[in-house]
Parts: structure tokens; C-alpha cells; sequence
């Protein structure tokens, strides 16, 4: 296996020790990842892809590069970095070793030309894989989430923004939306950038308000729109299917063209009038039902929901609500937060008990 020859004699040493240290590079990297898949997300197909490609690298790490490394010698392993012993979030680890992960195999596509242009094709193709793998990883991560937040936090102007979101990061919220329409730019990138950072801390979704731009800008997870905003089309050639894209609706046909058009998620409002949205008449409570009944998204209802009415939102089939003052203005944000949260909650579990004692009446006896 090899181009090398008699005049390589002194290189291949050399050339042997990169694809080593490359190959247990790659490798350490996808199970960093596939743990995460196995683990976390609880994901047969993405552990099963992380695997293949481990198992599909040890094929070419044969014996005769092993015996190559030369750890004692190799002035790389006292080299360190303080960004290397710190990690802010699971996306942060998984962010730095598929990053790893790439390197390392562009190291073994180049080198490999020497070694074995069997390896070097194999492995250009296995980076291509990795590149879809992140991306179905970052999709699925960024949808389980929605999918699971039945509490979503739209920001409003405020003197104590970041104290007021992370305590209702600490009172369990999953979704965060900043919306700024008042505000210089240079100042909502520089808020929209601190407010990423502490909600990926959290293990939050950060959504932000009508601009795709600001959204790219600060790498959010998604953005949101208005009927008003650009087409939802537009949004998602410019942002990638990475990341979410949200649509508010007020009426059943703006909700079916979203489902159309392929927003991620909807919001289902106002359902009260509400000063956000002044102006615009509340959709009301029969607009929540008709979405309960008809919306296979993930959607929320939203507008002028609180402590007070927030069980009459439940009722009428809302899983997940959407608030702005309920919390932006709480005197203790993280205790409205842990409420509205343990709402929705219970919710859920009377909906879970609900369908269980369903399922049992509907299945047959095998013992009778």
C-alpha cells in the first residue's frame, strides 16, 4: 500500500506519523460526536452514520502507521490553548470537534496522495459526509428543541435585558426571541450577540426578529417573521435549512400558507389585544382552537397572555404560548418563568394520562 519509494526514506517516517496522529484525530473526534447522538438524542441513524465512518477510518489504520507514533517525541503534545479547557455549551463540544474532525480529514486527504490515492479519494468523500452530518446534527438538535419548548420568550426594551433573560434561562426557558424595532444597529448586534451567547449557554434556542441578516450575523438559530417581512422562501435560501425559520399568522390562511411555504414553527396571535401589537385586533381564542385542530407544526399561541388567562389558553388546545410582559416585566422573572412553565407541564402530563387511559380502553385483552 503506498507511492512511496527508496527516495522517500526519510519522509515516510514523517508521513507516517501525520496519518497516525490524523486518523486517531478523526476518530476521537466522531466519538465525541456519537456519543452525543447516542446519548443525548437518543438517535439510532445519526449514532449508526458516526460509527460507519470510525469503523470505515480503522480499515486504514493499519499496524505499520501505529508503529510510527512516537509520543515522547512530538513537541505537539505540550501544546495547549485556554480556549481548549473550557467548553460553554454540549453545541460548543460538538462545534469544536466536528471543526476537529474536518481538519484532521483534509490532512489525511493531502497527505494520503502520497501514502495511498485509494485513502486520499476515500477520504475526500467521507468530508463530504461529515459536512452533511453536521448539518443533519445541527437540524435535528435545533427541531427536537422546538419541538419540546412549550414556554418561547419575545424580548422587549428594556434596562435590565440580560438580567431579565438569563434568570428566565434559570427558571427552565427554551426559547428566546429578540425583538428590538427601536434600537440602533450597532447596538442590537452587539445585545443580539451577548443574548446568543447566554442563551447557548443555557441550552436555549435564540431567535431573532425579522432580520436574517442580524440572525447570521450573530449565528442564531433562527429567525422570525412577520407578514409583513420577507418571503419565507428568501429567508431560507439566505439562512440554509440549518436553522428555523418562524412565521406569525393571525388567521387560518396565513396559517396554512406558512405550513405551505415551510415555516418551522408558527405563532398562533394575538389572542388577546395586547400594546405589542397595537393596533391589531386580537385573533381570539377560536383561532387557538382552529389551531389545535389543524396545525401539524409546532406553533404558539401569543399575545397578551398571563398569569390570569394563561389556563383558558391551555383550554382551548394551546401546548405551547408565547409571551413578551408576562415576563419582560415580572418583578421576579425566573419564578413567572418556573409558572408558566409548570402550566404548560401539566398540561402535557394530563394530555399524556389522557391518551394512555385512551390506548388501554382501545386495546384488545390478549389474556381474555
Amino acid at each position: 500500500m503506498g507511492n512511496t519509494d527508496s527516495r522517500s526514506q526519510f519522509a515516510q517516517p514523517a508521513l507516517y506519523r501525520i496519518l497516525d496522529a490524523n486518523l486517531d484525530r478523526t476518530r476521537e473526534g466522531l466519538r465525541v460526536v456519537e456519543e452525543w447522538c447516542r446519548f443525548g438524542l437518543n438517535d439510532a441513524q445519526l449514532t449508526q452514520q458516526c460509527k460507519h465512518l470510525r469503523q470505515e477510518l480503522a480499515l486504514w489504520h493499519t499496524p505499520e502507521l501505529r508503529a510510527a507514533r512516537n509520543t515522547p517525541d512530538d513537541p505537539g503534545t505540550e501544546l495547549t490553548h485556554s480556549q481548549e479547557e473550557k467548553r460553554d455549551s454540549i453545541e460548543h463540544v460538538l462545534q469544536v470537534n466536528f471543526c476537529r474532525i474536518q481538519e484532521a480529514l483534509r490532512v489525511l486527504e493531502e497527505y494520503g496522495k502520497v501514502y495511498s490515492t485509494e485513502m486520499a479519494a476515500t477520504v475526500k468523500q467521507m468530508r463530504y459526509q461529515v459536512y452533511t452530518l453536521e448539518s443533519s446534527l445541527m437540524i435535528y438538535q435545533r427541531h427536537q428543541k422546538l419541538k419540546q419548548a412549550s414556554l418561547y420568550l419575545v424580548t422587549s426594551p428594556s434596562d435590565n435585558l440580560f438580567a431579565t433573560i438569563e434568570a428566565a434561562l434559570q427558571g427552565g426557558l427554551a426559547i428566546v426571541q429578540y425583538r428590538d424595532k427601536e434600537t440602533d444597529d450597532q447596538t442590537r448586534l452587539s445585545n443580539a450577540h451577548k443574548l446568543q451567547q447566554l442563551c447557548h449557554e443555557y441550552g436555549a434556542l435564540f431567535i431573532v426578529n425579522d432580520r436574517v441578516d442580524l440572525a447570521l450575523a450573530v449565528n442564531a438559530d433562527g429567525v422570525h417573521l412577520g407578514q409583513q417581512d420577507m418571503p419565507l422562501e428568501l429567508a431560507r435560501q439566505l439562512l440554509g435549512h440549518q436553522r428555523l425559520i418562524g412565521r406569525s399568522t393571525t388567521n387560518p390562511d396565513e396559517l396554512d400558507r406558512a405550513i405551505r411555504e415551510g415555516a418551522d414553527y408558527v405563532g398562533v396571535g394575538p389572542v388577546y389585544a395586547t400594546p405589542t401589537k397595537a393596533g391589531k385586533a386580537a385573533a381570539g381564542i377560536e383561532y387557538v382552537q382552529y389551531a389545535a385542530n389543524h396545525c401539524p407544526l409546532p406553533w404558539f399561541a401569543i399575545g397578551g397572555i398571563d398569569i390570569h388567562n394563561v389556563h383558558e389558553v391551555i383550554s382551548a388546545g394551546a401546548q405551547r404560548i408565547a409571551v413578551v410582559r408576562a415576563i419582560m416585566q415580572a418583578e421576579q422573572p425566573i419564578l413567572a418563568t418556573q409558572y408558566f412553565s409548570a402550566q404548560m407541564n401539566q398540561r402535557q402530563i394530563l394530555k399524556g394520562n389522557r391518551k394512555a387511559i385512551s390506548n388501554q380502553h382501545q386495546t384488545p385483552d390478549l389474556w381474555e
